[in-house]
């Protein structure tokens, strides 16, 4: 047989065993591969203020296989109010574990001022309603498997804190001034952690004019945890001869403080009106 007939022969035969052996690979392949699962897991806040929260949906994917797989693509979008707001996603080529469970988080960052015209009202609602869609592909030994998002629900908004005064205290008077210390107890009424920068307003003792407070940055309060700050102010006892008799003697004035609380970027209106003892 001439040798290029023979080449020509040796080359077709190789190629219909290499066919034949990628198509038995890919059929055991096929046989042994058992396709992974997606479920929704939870939806979370992982930071919230005032002003914006980051809402995370949690999947989970489950591989059965004793290989690891790769997430190949991605494509997401999320709506809080039935506004489309900015979301992130894994990353591709994401390894997710092999004879277990991977956790896929999709952050989405929610300015409130994005979604309603006035932040106050949006901050005396329970919860937002919120709607994800999507899908993501896992790569997998028989191709890329693509797995559709869907998910509705809602998420806790975040409530304004609870602000109240405590019983002032009378520290001293001299002659026409009088030092107090007015103590104020800031609740926070979320489960999650709330930061506050302050607390300022203008206060008023028996109908007068006597200064302004500021609590100054408060900081980070805890999930329905309760802070307390003392506010010293020095008051003139003329220009405040309506709260002089309860701060002399230590009797009760009306106290009030126009003002506002500030959490991140946003401030909202406090007003506070409470009749209050002035102990010495």
């Amino acid at each position: 047989m001439p040798k290029m007939k023979r080449a020509l022969l040796v080359l077709a035969v190789l190629s219909f065993t290499t066919l034949t052996g990628c198509a038995a690979l890919q059929n055991l392949l096929k046989g042994a591969f058992k396709k992974p699962t997606l479920t929704f897991k939870t939806a979370r806040l992982s930071s919230a203020s005032l002003s914006d929260a980051t809402v995370d949906l949690v999947y989970e994917v489950n591989n059965p296989n004793s290989f690891g797989l790769d997430l190949a693509s991605v494509d997401y979008s999320f709506f809080v109010e039935g506004k489309q707001v900015v979301a992130g996603k894994p990353k591709k080529g994401l390894s997710l574990k092999k004879n277990g469970k991977s956790e896929l988080v999709f952050p989405a960052n929610v300015k409130f001022a994005d979604i309603v015209p006035v932040v106050e009202t949006f901050l005396n609602k329970d919860k937002a309603a919120y709607k994800a869609e999507g899908s993501v592909g896992i790569k997998t030994p028989i191709g890329v498997l693509n797995f559709p998002l869907s998910k509705e629900g809602a998420f806790e908004v975040p409530k304004i804190p609870q602000v109240s005064f405590q019983a002032p205290r009378i520290k001293g008077i001299s002659g026409t001034t009088a030092t107090v210390e007015f103590p104020l107890e800031i609740k926070n009424r979320n489960s999650f952690p709330l930061p506050v920068a302050g607390i300022t307003g203008a206060l008023k003792v028996g109908g007068a004019n006597v200064g302004n407070l500021s609590t100054g940055n408060l900081g980070l309060l805890d999930g329905s945890g309760t802070k307390q700050v003392t506010l010293p102010l020095t008051i003139n006892l003329l220009s405040a001869a309506s709260a002089a008799m309860a701060l002399r003697s230590g009797g009760s004035a009306q106290v009030k403080l126009d003002g506002k609380l500030t959490s991140d970027s946003q401030s909202v209106p406090l007003n506070l009106s409470q009749l209050l003892n002035f102990v010495k």
